[in-house]
């Protein structure tokens, strides 16, 4: 699979091609156009309670769509929902917590899933659900603004409001928190924060769909009230 990322990073779009007979896993809703001849199959996604978990519990689709290219290959283009860029990375036996809603496809080498050992301290947490993907192949993310990377070495601690981080890698150490107390949950404007301890790396979205509805809803239109 030959993936290429277009106008980054405001409204990013992303070319899959794929040699003959190539598959691709997509999110729901993800595909935006495909050349003739390319197929979709759509699937539960690793079996029914699979599935289930992922959608119930990860804020992902139940189903997941499968593209073949034909004899003579095919491309398939997707975005994500919101304005934003979009992340290619390449795992190789390695694992990737990823906040729900950023996957947007991978190739058939990697499994997406809720079952990690730390997913009841982040289901806890309002809004913060991170689903697990792991195996072999590229995997391509997307952010809500653009992706800011850091690296952690061993021992290094860094802090991420959860409504701006993308993923991070397995094995690495984290403590979900409020900061500060009440009064200043309320009047900063920040809440959730992770602190993350390295070595590794974190992957974060340079704007918050969490603050821009706080900032969207009060200025829409209320409804008249009846009399």
């Amino acid at each position: 699979m030959d993936l290429e990322i277009l106008y980054k990073p405001s409204y990013s779009l992303g070319v899959i091609r794929l040699g003959e007979g190539e598959e691709v896993r997509v999110e729901a809703g993800s595909m935006v156009s495909m050349s003739p001849g390319v197929t979709l199959e759509t699937r539960a996604t690793g079996g029914l309670l699979k599935s289930l978990a992922r959608s119930m519990l990860g804020g992902e689709s139940f189903f997941q769509n499968t593209y073949t290219a034909p004899a003579g290959g095919g491309e398939v283009t997707v975005a994500p929902a919101l304005p934003g860029d979009l992340f290619a990375l390449e795992l190789d036996r390695q694992s990737l917590m990823v906040q729900s809603g950023s996957y947007v496809a991978s190739e058939m080498g990697i499994e997406v899933d809720t079952r990690w050992g730390g997913a009841r301290t982040f289901f806890a947490s309002e809004g913060l659900i991170m689903l697990r993907a792991s195996g072999s192949g590229k995997l391509l993310l997307s952010s809500y603004g653009a992706i800011h990377e850091v690296a952690l070495g061993s021992g290094e601690s860094y802090t991420v409001d959860t409504g701006h981080l993308v993923a991070f890698s397995e094995g690495m150490g984290f403590r979900v928190r409020r900061i500060g107390g009440v009064k200043s949950t309320l009047f900063s404007g920040e809440g959730l924060v992770v602190d993350l301890t390295g070595p590794g790396r974190v992957l974060m979205q340079t704007r918050s769909a969490d603050a821009f509805l706080a900032w969207l809803i009060p200025h829409l239109p209320r409804p008249e009230q009846r009399h």
